[in-house]
């Protein structure tokens, strides 16, 4: 037991110290740029001449949020003679009739739109965005999933950076449409701007490998072609083609001042899905190039930040180890058969790996925000949510390390802008024969991981008031954290269920 709990630290503490090491790359280049404060809204220098480009929007069932994406699309403020808008769309539900129509919309409006259906969804997102690509005539692809709402001047923000020709990928931070709409979202916010902010942005300027984030950003169509294409063999299309592209030698850019904003998932299950395809995608990418990676000329510190990238979720399991140890070693410690003071003292070390993973939040949060330290209320939730999602996250890995296949599962949107308007114009409102258009209601499930997470909810608990009555004190905050972290996630879950009961009753009525 004790050996399997400093196993778990030990890895824990490793990811931990590397996101310290990005904090302290990034509080050295968060500096103020030189010469005069640049205007709000300013553009880049135009390029001589715009080039030709083609906007792809992948959608598989997206009915509640198609038309807020493609208006938006049909509104990018770039010449209509060098704009291609694609709608790739495999959806099976009611989807295709609402594209259809405002696809036709926006072609009598002189709009260069089409909609482009496959008769199989071979390849999944992967494959729907090659199919467009065959039929594609821009040199560069600018790609945006169905919860994403791109901003007027997007094209020509991002486009002036393609004038290096070995430039590959753009890449722009997600911005948040609904991130107040509970505390759900809120945290899912937090932990994307330090992605982006932190891990991203530094990466990018420490010469490392970063991704394209599969939305919210630009691809050279050359670069496509020259590293073998979009393939269907991982769920995480994007982050493989962008692996593979660097190991080609291609260069990518990450543009943190331009955010484009997305609708965070809303409820327990979406977050489970989304984060478990994350997850999933990421180690079946590891175990695909890893190799690839150590046995190319890159530099040493390409190939440890990218070997250290591509497995990152491989944490959870040992965030799920840790949580099973910590009070039972507590226990034989105290019976006086534990493995003694000084183990534990080593053990300590893992506060390093602690403070460089809370570190990293605390400077997105600054580097983003003028309330910043008004948001890090917040931060103690989100460490504690984070270990919540260890279950579902742990099986997505293990599915991945013994290659079980499995379907691109989707995020389920519902057109989500928070509890006050954003300033956009709000997606049209459905009148009651309309309501099939929206998410399925279906009755409240219990599932398998649900079940697991309530279980060690009750059992961190336990250990809570175990350590309690025995006096670890020490040991009581992280013990508390493990509790909290379940309980955040089961609370959702019942939040969910609650509002699908809710929901279902409405609809009866």
């Amino acid at each position: 037991m004790s050996i399997l709990y400093a196993i778990s630290i030990g890895v824990l503490t490793a990811y931990g110290v590397n996101l310290l090491w990005l904090s302290y790359r990034f509080a050295r280049t968060d500096m103020l740029k030189a010469g005069p404060v640049p205007e709000p809204g300013a553009l880049p220098s135009p390029l001589p001449e715009w080039p030709r480009v083609t906007v792809q929007l992948p959608f598989y069932n997206e009915p509640l949020v198609a038309e807020r994406l493609i208006d938006a699309c049909a509104r990018l403020d770039y010449p209509a003679e060098k704009l291609e808008i694609q709608v790739l769309d495999d959806s099976v539900d009611a989807t295709p009739d609402i594209v259809a129509s405002r696809v036709a919309f926006w072609q009598r409006r002189g709009i260069d739109m089409t909609h482009v259906r496959r008769f199989r969804r071979d390849g999944f997102k992967a494959g729907a965005l090659a199919n467009g690509l065959q039929l594609a005539r821009g040199r560069l692809i600018a790609i945006f999933d169905a919860d994403f709402v791109p901003q007027p001047d997007f094209l020509k923000r991002l486009l002036p950076v393609f004038a290096d020709d070995r430039l590959g990928v753009v890449q722009a931070r997600w911005g948040h449409l609904n991130a107040d709409a509970s505390l759900l979202t809120r945290l899912q916010s937090v932990g994307l701007d330090t992605h982006f902010a932190v891990e991203q942005r530094t990466r990018n300027r420490s010469d490392c490998f970063m991704n394209f984030n599969g939305t919210a950003g630009i691809w050279r169509r050359a670069c496509i072609d020259d590293a073998g294409g979009w393939q269907g063999d991982t769920i995480a299309e994007d982050l493989d083609l962008s692996y593979r592209a660097q190991l080609a030698g291609w260069q990518f850019r990450f543009l943190d001042d331009v955010a484009v904003p997305a609708e965070l998932p809303s409820t327990m299950s979406g977050l489970r899905t989304q984060q478990s395809r994350w997850a999933k995608g990421s180690i079946e990418t590891a175990r695909k190039l890893l190799g690839p990676l150590w046995a190319s000329d890159m530099s040493s510190r390409r190939k440890i930040q990218g070997s250290v990238h591509l497995t990152a979720h491989a944490v959870f399991p040992f965030v799920l180890l840790a949580a099973l140890l910590h009070a039972p070693l507590l226990a034989s410690e105290h019976a006086g058969s534990g493995p003694g003071e000084m183990y534990f003292g080593w053990m300590a070390l893992g506060l390093l790996g602690f403070a460089g993973f809370a570190l990293a939040q605390v400077l997105a949060q600054r580097h983003l925000y003028v309330e910043w330290p008004r948001r890090l209320r917040f931060l103690p939730a989100f460490m504690a949510g984070t270990i919540g999602m260890c279950i579902s996250n742990t099986r997505a890995v293990i599915e991945a390390l013994i290659g079980r296949r499995s379907a691109f599962v989707r995020t389920p949107k519902f057109g989500d802008v928070g509890p006050e308007d954003d300033g956009r114009e709000a997606p049209p409102q459905r009148d009651a024969e309309s309501e099939p258009l929206a998410e399925p209601v279906r009755s409240p499930r219990w599932t398998l991981v649900a079940l697991l997470e309530m279980a060690m909810l009750a059992y961190t608990v336990g250990g809570v008031v175990y350590l309690g009555v025995i006096g670890e004190w020490a040991a009581l905050p992280f013990q508390i954290l493990f509790a909290a972290g379940f309980g955040l996630v089961v609370l959702a879950t019942f939040r969910t269920n609650d509002v699908r009961r809710r929901a279902r009753s409405s609809t009866v009525a």
